[in-house]
């Protein structure tokens, strides 16, 4: 039961620093936007120029 004494107060600090943390990566800015990142890998990419295309074709069938 005396580890209690310890144990309690360890996870209070520890707590106190999680939230310490959530209210820093709120006022940083770390959540304001939380949809374009997830749609990101939905984009097609830049297009790749036709003579670059046509080299790289080349090499691969030889």
């Amino acid at each position: 039961m005396i580890i209690l004494l310890l144990l309690i107060p360890l996870s209070l600090m520890l707590l106190a620093v999680a939230i310490g943390a959530f209210v820093w990566a709120v006022r940083k800015g770390q959540f304001d936007d939380m949809d374009t990142p997830a749609l990101d890998i939905l984009r097609d990419d830049r297009a790749v120029p036709p003579d670059v295309r046509d080299a790289t074709e080349g090499r691969r069938h030889g």
